[in-house]
């Protein structure tokens, strides 16, 4: 079998062209859309992953700051830098950057990002829109899994997807989407008997544990479809992802590469957020 790649650079390149054109009208207007990137960490996967947010929110006509906290940033101080940040009402954005200083969880911060601003959709307050149907942001990441089956023409409804991987910022949020799209969600976690029985049962399958390899030929049925959320750092400082490309290709139907996937279409959503929030504060 013919294993047809997913790629999102298309879909990418159509969602910046959109949020382009939009940023330049808000600029037009007097405030061109403005981005807060939280950073409070010392991680070189990190420095580089804000550096290219920056990059391409200046792309788009979109101004960005970058905050540095440091390594050492109390939990105290990030939420005060988040709540300083959610009533600047020259920032339209505000995402908190990963990982986070030693025994301070996202969990633990969130809260202080203003719903209207959390453009990431990381905050309780965000899940739970998500959660009960209601208007506010989504993770970009399960949102670029959902608009990336779409562009493919991959039907959702009455489909049953296995998610691996249970995280506030993929799988949860991402279960949620799928839901809306009718599909049957199966969330799979480091505690589900048997895998592979699962996950080959599903007609698509989404890794976004983390992990590399994760997820092999023997997790997937024949013909069905594999989203490869993960970005994982090799041996040889090459990316890869959750997948095992190799092992998967000639048996899933199509599959998602790493890189070029569901990255792209990740930082054009987050964009495309952020011209969003600034639409909505000026009206």
């Amino acid at each position: 079998m013919d294993t047809v790649s997913l790629t999102g650079k298309e879909l990418a390149a159509a969602i910046n062209a959109d949020t382009k054109q939009r940023a330049a009208a808000r600029a037009e207007a007097g405030a061109a859309p403005r981005l807060a990137l939280i950073v409070a960490n010392d991680d070189p996967a990190s420095a580089w992953y804000v550096n290219s947010l920056r990059k391409a929110a200046e792309r788009l006509g979109i101004a960005c700051d970058t905050v540095d906290l440091g390594a050492d940033a109390t939990a105290d101080t990030i939420r005060a830098e988040l709540a300083a940040r959610s009533a600047d009402r020259a920032t339209d954005g505000i995402m908190l950057q990963t990982p986070l200083p030693a025994g301070i969880t996202l969990e633990d911060v969130s809260s202080a990002i203003a719903a209207t601003k959390d453009v990431d959709g990381v905050s309780p307050l965000s899940l739970g829109l998500l959660a009960s149907g209601l208007d506010g942001f989504v993770a970009a990441t399960s949102e670029a899994v959902v608009e990336l089956l779409k562009h493919h023409e991959i039907p959702l409804s009455g489909r049953h997807v296995a998610v691996v991987g249970r995280s506030n910022v993929v799988g949860k949020p991402l279960a949620q989407l799928l839901l809306a799209e009718n599909a049957t969600v199966t969330i799979c976690h480091s505690r589900t008997t048997d895998l592979p029985a699962v996950t080959s049962a599903a007609d698509v399958v989404v890794a976004a544990a983390g992990r590399i390899g994760l997820v092999t030929g023997k997790h997937v049925r024949e013909g069905a479809v594999v989203i490869d959320v993960g970005t994982n750092e090799a041996a040889d400082g090459s990316i890869v992802g959750d997948v095992d490309a190799d092992s998967v290709r000639g048996k899933a139907a199509a599959l998602s590469p790493v890189p070029g996937g569901i990255g792209p279409v990740t930082t054009a959503l987050l964009m495309r957020h952020v011209v969003v929030a600034a639409e909505k504060a000026a009206n």
